[in-house]
């Protein structure tokens, strides 16, 4: 029903936007479903002045009209009037609109009663204005069926003038700007600090096409604000692909009484720096629980096979040094310091390209090629240093003290292994941190990092803990090699996303560098102990492997990346048109998405997606399962994750008929699927 809805809506609207009003001043359709009745104000304000109200009177509350723009469905208002020469008619005035969605479709209408005012000028010497017709075409439409209304209009006098001008969206009295970024539409709006602004939603008006501006109406707005400014920021569908008109006009809507104000924005800067979330209009937490959340989210990310293994090791160099409280202190700051700066660096990074209208997330640096040979060939090196090929000070435990540039280091590189990690952990944090101004943003990251090294600081700072740990013994040569299996394991995953994303080529030219990395690695283990030509050796191994990675591997284009293969629910490819399409059936919709590089994912994905009872209760419900692979950057992805505030993968999605999307878990329990495709199964009389 709804797919016949949305068909029989674009027909019409491309039926009515053909219509000439001028050439067609004959009822065709009548306004049976939405009466019209056009008045003049018997006390215009102003001598040369005229106002003209049409009036509209749905038949019932099933039936409704639209606005100037009606939003994804739907037709505005096509007006022609018979004027006296030297009388003009301005721009339609319109009250505040409503929103209302419809399988997955926003449109911008008004329900009950409405009136648009039209004002009417006269100019020079023309003489009075006398008889006013004309003739109105327009759109009238309940949830599931639109009609074309039309109607001749001869104007009479009177009737409730003041209230219809209460009901119009006052003007704006100061400038407003707007500025594109990327998929992003900011309009920076000056109001009082005091306006109380409850439930706000930015109504566009008509953009003029050839501008390629396109609003995507469903998705959802943010609103920040700074002292007298408010800024919304509307998505857009695409990037802007003509010249920027010279203004954007809209209404504000805001609180539950029809309250709004209408503005018009030119090109302009619209700043971000100090703007707060709008209370009330996100569910955003307050920062100081934000903080505590990225803090709680690092300390979990210990305990991950990619990191436990650093950690545990380094805390080993501590028992081995003995009792030095300086030498504990300095080598546990110097670990949190990389930590630290590794996670600084790496948000402020996303920060600033979000800034500039990327649409990124956590992670997204395991979507290039170049990178994720890195992380392999580190794993690999760290694999073999677990098994005593060579070492690395700092993270030697047979023999020596850890060192202050070498604990640096490893906590760098605890940090950026750690990144693919954090998604169930992180999800509140760092989608808040995404949307929240960039210091606070920043302030989360830099708190992820603390988190992540705080168990070492502990260790390095508190004595009593490194008592507890177990005295050094002959047990810590082989804790040591038993690290080197999740190490391992971490590589080997790695390779395999190699092989999903670049191909088999690339996989083999990877494996044959970390071949020769690892015996450079051992020839230049064999140095050490005697510390001759070690320096220059392992300088060597470093700019040999630094020029295979940047050097040798572009030589090689990677293959296409083979993700996205159906699995036991046969999930269709994302994109905003499926998805719109898929709601449109009036089915069950699920979505989600997912990365080979992202181990909560594959967990949920064996536990509660790719399950056969999940599908067998999905095959009854008749749910439609959409499966977004970020694997690779995808940009309506990106764009899709950045408009519902989410950092990264994993990210749940579950749409009940007629029903606004619902955001799951990022950690899925293995019946939560099946419970939610029984409750919307149809009911059976038996």
């Amino acid at each position: 029903m709804r797919t016949a809805f949305a068909a029989l809506c674009a027909v019409l609207c491309a039926i009515f936007a053909g219509w000439s009003p001028l050439a067609a001043q004959t009822v065709r359709y009548g306004d049976e479903n939405i009466a019209v009745q056009a008045y003049l104000d018997p006390q215009p304000a102003e001598p040369d002045a005229a106002m003209l109200a049409l009036h509209f009177t749905p038949r019932s509350a099933a039936w409704h009209g639209y606005w100037s723009n009606p939003g994804d469905a739907g037709q505005g208002m096509a007006l022609s009037l018979d004027l006296p020469e030297g009388w003009t008619a301005g721009e339609a005035l319109y009250p505040v609109p409503r929103t209302l969605r419809i399988a997955g479709l926003m449109n911008h209408v008004y329900k009950g009663d409405y009136t648009v005012l039209v004002p009417l000028k006269r100019t020079g010497g023309a003489s009075d204005l006398g008889e006013v017709a004309g003739h109105v075409d327009f759109l009238a439409c309940t949830d599931t069926i639109c009609v074309p209304q039309d109607a001749s209009l001869s104007a009479t006098s009177g009737r409730d003038f003041a209230a219809w001008r209460a009901a119009i969206a006052p003007p704006l009295d100061r400038a407003a700007a707007y500025e594109i970024a990327g998929r992003v539409m900011r309009i920076g709006i000056p109001l009082p600090a005091g306006l109380d602004l409850a439930a706000p939603h930015l109504f566009v008006g008509a953009i003029d096409p050839g501008a390629g501006i396109r609003p995507a109406y469903a998705d959802p707005q943010i609103f920040r604000r700074e002292g007298n400014l408010l800024v919304a920021e509307v998505p857009l569908r695409d990037g802007v692909s003509g010249e920027l008109p010279r203004a954007i006009s809209g209404i504000l809507a805001f609180g539950t009484g029809g309250e709004g104000i209408r503005f018009a924005a030119r090109p302009g800067d619209v700043p971000l720096e100090g703007a707060e979330p709008l209370a009330g209009a996100s569910a955003t937490p307050s920062l100081p629980l934000l903080l505590l959340a990225a803090l709680a989210g690092g300390l979990i990310l210990n305990i991950m096979p990619c990191v436990f293994p650093i950690l545990s090791l380094k805390a080993m160099t501590l028992v081995k040094a003995g009792g030095n409280e300086r030498a504990a202190r300095s080598d546990a700051l110097a670990y949190t310091a990389g930590v630290v700066l590794a996670c600084a660096a790496l948000g402020a990074l996303i920060l600033a390209l979000r800034a500039t209208g990327e649409q990124i997330g956590w992670a997204f640096q395991l979507q290039e090629p170049l990178v994720v040979a890195v992380l392999f060939l580190l794993a690999a090196a760290i694999t073999a240093n677990f098994l005593g090929l060579f070492e690395i000070p700092g993270m030697a435990i047979a023999g020596g003290a850890g060192s202050r540039g070498g604990s640096f280091a490893t906590g760098l590189l605890a940090a950026f292994v750690a990144t693919p990690c954090t998604g169930p952990f992180m999800a509140l944090a760092l989608g808040a941190a995404l949307v929240l101004n960039p210091l606070e943003g920043f302030a989360i990251f830099t708190m992820l990092g603390v988190g992540l090294a705080l168990p070492f600081l502990l260790i390095g700072f508190v004595p009593a803990l490194r008592r507890r740990l177990p005295r050094p013994g002959p047990w810590m040569a082989r804790f040591r090699r038993w690290m080197a299996l999740p190490m391992g394991s971490t590589a080997l995953a790695l390779g395999w996303l190699i092989w999903r994303t670049s191909g088999p080529l690339w996989l083999g030219a990877i494996a044959v560098l970390a071949l020769a990395l690892l015996g450079a690695l051992g020839w230049y283990g064999r140095k050490q102990p005697t510390g001759k030509g070690a320096s220059l050796a392992f300088l060597s191994v470093v700019g040999a492997t630094t020029a295979g990675v940047l050097v040798a591997l572009p030589q090689l284009r990677p293959a296409a990346a083979s993700v996205g293969a159906a699995g036991v629910l046969d999930a269709k490819a994302f994109s905003p048109e499926a998805l719109a399409d898929a709601r449109a059936s009036g089915k069950p919709v699920f979505l989600y998405f997912t990365a080979d590089w992202c181990l909560s994912c594959k967990v949920n994905e064996s536990v509660a997606i790719e399950r056969e009872a999940t599908r067998a209760a999905f095959d009854e419900a008749g749910v439609v399962t959409l499966r977004g692979d970020w694997t690779k950057a995808d940009s309506q992805i990106a764009d899709y994750l950045a408009q519902h505030g989410a950092a990264g993968v994993p990210f749940y999605q579950w749409f009940d008929p007629a029903a606004p999307g619902e955001q799951l878990p990022q950690v899925l329990t293995p019946d939560l699927l099946a419970a939610k495709a029984r409750a919307a199964s149809p009911r059976r009389s038996d």
